[in-house]
């Protein structure tokens, strides 16, 4: 029986595991308990390469080894293994992971993606490789949207690639753009992968939100140059579409009042709303169209409106002129200019003269305390009124009166930039760009307001994870209603599978707190602190050596695995080294793409070349892979380099 070089390659890198192992038993002068952590962890990894579950395979091991290190003790085997589950339930921010998961099945089942990609094709007809190009952009939403990286895949796979074959488009170029595409769900949030690994780190998943929004947005930007550059270096291997493939029917009636598909909208639409072209046309439905064309103009003034209010109005901080009632330790205490003034004395703490605050009955006084206040009378200064005991608080904590200020230049800059995009845009909204605009309109435009709900609401504070996710779940939930794909077939088979996988996240997370227990009781992790600390790193050599063996890893195990039995190894070291968790996390997250980009495991290949023609072999969909996981190192690099790409919005939003 002839074995695929796939296999032989899992048993070579299996082989070299035990070796190093054995090695390392074989090699040091006395075998200490740390040592046989690292044959546990190593066990570990041969096992799950091997097919067993991950999650009961980690929680085997760990039970196995713990018992070995008390002495085969059964009690404390077990109570560790139930603290160890109990912590990981205890975890609020793993609640989260079924909402999102259960966004993402019922967004995938609401079957925008076919409408999605034909709009975006549509909408970037003129640039080089503009298939690849919206295949991209279409898996960089979608992938957004459910985080599903089997899903996107599989779907772009029925969609996408045939219409790119057909396009003469080159299969590795294809097969790439598909799977880079769809693993991007993996990075940009809301992704599971982040949760995980704050969970793992103890970093707020917020904070990593925040940071992996312009890592995402970059790394996507970075396939779109290289498919352009490609495209336009070599033709062949993605040629310009034919005017077939461009051509966007006109509506019946749209046909009857537009010249021909070239003629601008707006200017169309209104010499037929109060010319003769309109005979035969409902009014309703000019002023229909010319209500869509106007949209953008609509948003334009609102947001203009919005942002001068902001930018202008201030509030002024003024200093009250009333002390709280109950507030008299601090009214005794010092004077204050325009409160209350210390009674003329020699001696500070002598009570004020009867004509004060405190006589009872108050005689003459115009203004006087109210009955049964116990507490000292605001004398009456520069006009006040005194107010009732029960209005001073109310009125000591009112909002300050705002005054208006000049907007500044950037606020003129940025309103004539959108003035200028705006202006362009009508310049270039022909009829036929115009019914590609409402096809955005019906399926671009809803997932992007859905998305940025969800991570609006994250990153500026209005709703904690789990709660976005909430609102996530139920804008899926809207969305199918919308799109008339709400049947209870489509709710059960979601409910399901998110089951399903929350199900295998949590036990992952509780086989993975088991391990790490283990391993720390053996003292695995204080053996690798001390080989790591002996080799002298600098920061940055720490960080390479740390990425690098991130991406070998990523190799033969999947990113659930990485994240659930190493970053508890990684994470302890960051201290040693000066680096920011959370600043590892994104580069984590970055590097964590070759999971599933990477042979022999690579599952976003197999997801691809089980819904290709049979020609698309697996060895041109790796082919296709590689460019884009050199483009990650380029990312990774780039992130590196200037850290700001990452930390630049979690340090606006959160730091003090």
């Amino acid at each position: 029986m002839k074995i695929r070089k796939e296999l032989w390659f899992g048993f070579i890198l299996m082989g070299l595991i035990v070796l190093a192992a054995l090695y390392m038993l074989v090699s040091v002068p006395r075998i200490e308990s740390g040592h046989v952590g690292l044959l546990m962890l190593s066990l570990v990894v041969v096992a799950i390469m091997l097919g067993f579950p991950t999650a009961f395979t980690l929680m085997g091991m760990g039970m196995i080894f713990t018992w070995l290190a008390y002495d085969r003790d059964t009690t404390k085997t077990l109570d560790l293994m139930v603290q160890s589950a109990f912590k990981v339930m205890g975890n609020d921010v793993l609640i989260s992971i079924p909402l999102f998961v259960f966004m993402g099945y019922l967004v995938e089942r609401a079957n925008l993606i076919e409408k999605l990609f034909r709009s975006l094709h549509l909408a970037m007809v003129r640039l080089p490789g503009a298939l690849a190009v919206a295949t991209l952009v279409t898996c960089a939403v979608f992938a957004t949207a459910t985080g599903i990286v089997g899903a996107v895949v599989t779907l772009m796979g029925l969609l996408a690639l045939p219409a790119m074959l057909r396009a003469g488009y080159s299969v590795q170029l294809s097969a790439g753009a598909i799977t880079a595409g769809g693993c991007l769900g993996i990075l940009i949030p809301p992704s599971v992968l982040l949760i995980v690994y704050g969970a793992t780190a103890g970093v707020s998943v917020v904070q990593l939100y925040a940071g992996a929004f312009f890592p995402g947005l970059m790394l996507a930007g970075l396939y779109i140059l290289y498919v352009i550059i490609v495209a336009k270096l070599r033709p062949s291997m993605a040629p310009p579409l034919s005017m077939a493939d461009r051509y966007v029917p006109l509506p019946p009636l749209t046909e009857k009042i537009a010249p021909s598909h070239g003629t601008r909208a707006l200017p169309g639409l209104l010499k037929a709303l109060k010319g003769s072209r309109n005979q035969g046309v409902p009014t309703g439905y000019i002023l229909r169209q010319l209500l869509i064309v106007l949209l953008p103009l609509l948003l334009f003034v609102f947001v203009a409106l919005w942002s001068y209010r902001s930018v202008t109005t201030v509030a002024v901080e003024e200093v009250s002129t009333m002390t709280r009632i109950g507030d008299t330790e601090a009214a005794t205490a010092k004077p204050q200019e325009g409160g209350l003034a210390e009674p003329p004395s020699d001696d500070a703490l002598k009570e004020p003269p009867p004509s004060g605050g405190l006589q009872e009955p108050p005689g003459t006084e115009a203004l006087k305390e109210p009955p049964g206040s116990g507490s000292v009378a605001e004398p009456p200064a520069s006009g006040s009124v005194q107010e009732p005991p029960g209005a001073a608080p109310a009125a000591a904590g009112a909002a300050q009166p705002a005054r208006d200020v000049p907007a500044p230049k950037g606020y003129w800059i940025g309103v004539a930039a959108g003035a200028a995009a705006l202006v362009l845009f009508y310049g270039l909204l022909s009829f036929t760009r115009l019914e590609v605009f409402k096809m955005l309109l019906t399926s671009f435009f809803p997932l992007l307001i859905l998305i940025l709900a969800v991570l609006g609401s994250i990153v500026m504070g209005l709703a904690t994870p789990t709660e976005a996710a909430a609102v996530g779940a139920l804008g899926g939930f809207l969305l199918a209603v919308a799109y008339r794909q709400l049947t209870l077939s489509v709710v059960k088979e979601s409910v399901f599978l998110t089951a399903k996988t929350s199900a295998m996240v949590c036990w992952l997370f509780v086989g993975s707190a088991i391990f790490s227990a283990a391993f720390a009781l053996l003292g695995g992790q204080e053996l690798v602190e001390r080989w790591v600390l002996s080799m002298n790193l600098s920061k940055t050599q720490f960080l390479i050596l740390s990425q690098v063996i991130i991406f070998v890893l990523g190799w033969p195990l999947e990113w659930t695995e990485i994240i659930v039995i190493f970053m508890p190894i990684f994470i302890p070291l960051l201290d040693n080294f000066g680096v920011d968790p959370l600043f590892f996390g994104l580069l984590v997250a970055l590097n964590l793409q070759t999971a599933f980009l990477s042979p022999p495991v690579a599952m976003a290949a197999f997801y691809l070349k089980g819904v290709s023609p049979p020609h698309v072999t697996l060895n041109q969909i790796f082919m296709g892979m590689l460019p884009f996981m050199g483009i990650q190192l380029v990312a990774i690099v780039l992130l590196y380099m200037f850290p700001g790409i990452g930390m630049w919005l979690p340090q606006l939003l959160y730091s003090r």
